[in-house]
């Protein structure tokens, strides 16, 4: 069983079946995860609602292939930021969210304030982006770029054990 440490719920092993099945294919539908987890169509439509309403499941979604997309570089890149003023890092915040190539952002410890994780098309769509849109966000003192050769793993399914 695992306990949400924000809520104080308690996940059975039927709530954790079902949402280990939801994240290999959430397009099952309700009698197919119900036949899935053996429980009945209703008690898994309830369950399931109640799962969405605590926070357990955020959204569905389509993963799409980034490549047959157009976006042939995947990044990960290092923003250092000159000065740490609450003002200045919800502005960079903002900006960075509005971003559709940045997929992930972490504001994080250490030497870097921030990494993103960014698809773009092609090298001048790096040197464009990092040039004129990530440098332009002000108090951005530093920005360390890595491409990445290719992907050894990627995976949203979280290990519920």
């Amino acid at each position: 069983m695992i306990q949400s440490s924000q809520q104080h719920e308690t996940l059975d092993e039927l709530d954790m079946a079902l949402l280990r099945t939801l994240q290999q294919n959430g397009r099952l539908s309700n009698v197919d995860l119900a036949r899935t987890i053996n429980l009945s169509p209703p008690a898994t439509h309830t369950r399931l609602r109640r799962l969405e309403q605590q926070g357990y499941i955020r959204q569905y979604t389509a993963l799409l292939n980034r490549e047959k997309a157009g976006y042939d570089l995947l990044c990960f890149i290092l923003v250092s930021l000159q000065i740490l003023q609450a003002e200045q890092l919800e502005e960079s915040h903002k900006i960075i969210r509005s971003m559709p190539e940045v997929l992930e952002c972490h504001y994080i410890t250490g030497e870097y304030d921030y990494l993103l994780k960014v698809i773009l098309h092609d090298r001048q769509d790096l040197a464009h982006f990092v040039m004129k849109r990530l440098t332009s966000i002000a108090g951005v003192a530093r920005v360390q770029t890595c491409v990445a050769m290719s992907e050894i793993k990627c995976t949203t399914a979280l290990p519920l054990e």
